[in-house]
């Protein structure tokens, strides 16, 4: 066995060198992809000023040639009061403004185009960051992982197989929830805090211009996304870890959780507690709301249902969950075979979860009959480790 753990031993070690040389260049990379994104803001920057500029211009020489045109006209039909110097001076001005007009026009439309290709550019850019912070993250966890206590190796290969898959899914599930947050930020947040910077600026042109009919309503409307980027952010935080969960305990987390998805969803619902509530420790009350929120969710995206209720059973040293809704339903036993192939990861994941909490789960469905999850979770869990 001793000949085993010198040759593991030096294949993780072969493998801890190339990840961190693999380390290195993603460092380099993400490094590279960094200074390209400050310049290509630096570009930008400089062509939303200039496009800024240019519309201005463009503003002024079509009131300018508006006023050009209305004076041809003018000397163009009085030939007592103006003479043919007056009118020729009068047909060049229209002329030349014209000309400038459409020279300035086309060069808005350059500069506008150039500016959505610089944004995509710089949003190209920020993805592939992303990534290659995401790929960084993820070697981080292995080389922790190889780089500790080798001496144990032989207790550790005992259960290597489990082990590899429970970790390699909190990596996943580490990394998923990650890209989820940042879509949720940059659809979210972000875009709401670029469109307030965008109308900020128009609000402050229109100030400058004494437009302040225009700037009041542009003030109202950022008042109005002010408070709905609030919002936003605090559905974001409530998703990541709801704070009344640890404040005020399980059964009120979940009644505004549910709340919430019936305003969210337009899906009826109902929530019923059975026998006195009892409080679990931090970690059971996370894991049993999770799966209630992942139970909400399945039934939201596939079941098609009207209707979903929620009931939570206190019985003795045992916690009942029962989450039914009345939507397209499914044929259990085909499913159970499409589980194994990994096709349905919420499933997945909340087997996972009542499986961490010596529990049990069980799924009756017909077609066209709706569905009921039943959860048993025993509640001696400070007689284990959280």
């Amino acid at each position: 066995m001793d000949y085993r753990i010198n040759d593991i031993d030096r294949v993780i070690k072969n493998a801890v060198l190339v990840m961190e040389d693999s380390k290195y260049q993603i460092f380099e990379i993400c490094e590279s992809a960094r200074k390209e994104m400050f310049a290509l803001g630096q570009e930008l920057n400089q062509v939303i000023a200039e496009t800024g500029a240019v519309i201005d211009k463009v503003d002024k020489l079509e009131l300018d040639y508006r006023r050009a045109r209305i004076r041809l006209t003018e000397v163009s039909r009085d030939f007592v009061r103006y003479k043919e110097e007056d009118i020729k001076a009068a047909y060049e001005k229209a002329t030349q403004l014209q000309l400038d007009l459409m020279v300035f026009r086309e060069k808005e439309t350059y500069l506008k185009s150039r500016r959505d290709e610089l944004q995509q550019r710089v949003r190209g850019v920020e993805k592939s960051i992303e990534r290659a912070e995401s790929i960084a993250s993820q070697i981080n966890v292995v080389l922790e992982y190889l780089s500790g206590d080798l001496t144990q190796v032989t207790r550790i290969l005992e259960s290597a197989k489990n082990r590899q898959q429970i970790g390699l899914k909190i990596i996943l599930a580490q990394e998923d929830e990650r890209k989820r947050i940042a879509r949720e930020i940059h659809d979210g947040p972000a875009q709401s805090l670029a469109n307030i910077v965008l109308r900020a600026e128009i609000a402050e042109r229109m100030l400058v211009k004494q437009e302040f009919q225009i700037v009041q309503e542009e003030l109202i409307d950022l008042k109005s996304q002010v408070r709905s980027g609030i919002e936003e952010i605090r559905k974001i935080i409530f998703n990541l870890r709801p704070m009344a969960l640890d404040d005020l305990g399980l059964v009120p987390t979940l009644r505004k959780y549910i709340q919430d998805f019936e305003e969210k969803s337009k899906i009826r619902t109902m929530f019923d507690t059975i026998g006195k509530e009892i409080r679990l420790p931090s970690a059971m009350e996370a894991g049993v709301f999770r799966m209630v929120q992942e139970a909400f969710t399945n039934a939201f995206k596939h079941a098609n249902p009207s209707f979903v209720s929620l009931e939570i059973t206190y019985q003795g040293q045992m916690m009942k969950i029962v989450v039914r809704d009345n939507g397209v339903g499914f044929n259990v036993d085909a499913l159970e075979s499409q589980i194994s192939d990994s096709n349905h990861f919420g499933l997945i994941g909340m087997r996972e979860r009542v499986e961490l909490l010596d529990g049990r789960m069980e799924i009756e469905s017909k077609k066209d009959d709706g569905t009921k999850v039943v959860i048993h979770i025993p509640m001696n869990a400070d007689q284990r480790k959280e």
